[in-house]
């Protein structure tokens, strides 16, 4: 806090106290207070001046604040905010997601000795999606785009599950894996439909691929292998996809 200092008092003041009759030892005890309470005054004066200003200069810092506060309000209004819906959908594709990666590692069956013994077999499903999961293809990916084909990649899986399904039941073949995981996948294509419509887009129609003929169990267990090992790739995609169409929504993190 700063110090008061007084201005010297007005000479016309100091003037007109001279010139009174006021004469003896009451005159001068008469003169000192009267000069008293102009001092007085004045220092109440200053103190109201002095006090006023050590408010604002100690308000100073809580004033921006405020500022800056309501800047970020205005910034932030002016934002697009999440779309819930979308969000709450894409949030429930994760979890299913991960229960068909599980179910997927169980298509065939195999310990791993066995398991690399039939994957170095040639393969013969040609018709199974082609995935792109490049840092490219990620980056220019756009909404519809994304869950258009994430929708056509699941619709494609589906069919594949269930010729295995029946191909393997066919040989004598365990077929509870493939079942379970077309019942997934169903659920999964249910969202990514509605996730469509969600946007107002058309859903896109997936004819349904031809198959080979499967005459034998070990036929059964290289398509198997086969699909477990694609339908794994397509569940990290689809993971990393819709995270990045979370982060394009500003979907809340879960």
């Amino acid at each position: 806090m700063k110090c008061i200092s007084l201005s010297p008092p007005d000479q016309a003041f100091f003037t007109f106290l001279n010139s009174t009759e006021v004469r003896g030892e009451r005159g001068e005890e008469i003169k000192a207070e009267i000069s008293g309470a102009w001092v007085a005054q004045e220092m109440i004066k200053q103190v109201g001046l002095t006090l006023e200003t050590t408010i604002i200069h100690n308000h100073t810092p809580r004033l921006l604040h405020l500022l800056l506060l309501a800047e970020l309000f205005v910034q932030s209004s002016s934002r697009p905010t999440h779309n819930v819906s979308m969000c709450g959908m894409l949030g429930s594709m994760i979890p299913q997601l991960d229960t068909l990666l599980n179910l997927s590692k169980k298509l065939h069956g195999l310990t791993d000795d066995e398991l690399t013994f039939v994957a170095a077999a040639e393969n013969k499903l040609d018709n199974l999606p082609n995935i792109q999961h490049t840092a490219a293809a990620f980056s220019s990916s756009k909404m519809n785009q994304t869950l258009s084909q994430l929708y056509e990649f699941a619709q494609s899986f589906q069919f594949h599950l269930n010729w295995l399904k029946i191909a393997r039941d066919n040989v004598s073949l365990p077929c509870q894996p493939a079942e379970g995981a077309s019942a997934q996948m169903l659920q999964l294509s249910d969202v990514l439909k509605a996730s469509l419509l969600q946007i107002s887009l058309d859903v896109p129609h997936t004819p349904l691929p031809s198959f080979p003929v499967v005459s034998t169990a070990f036929e059964a267990l290289q398509f198997s292998v086969e699909i477990s090992e694609h339908l794994q790739v397509f569940c990290h995609w689809a993971k990393r996809s819709i995270r990045h169409l979370q982060r394009q929504q500003r979907c809340p993190r879960q």
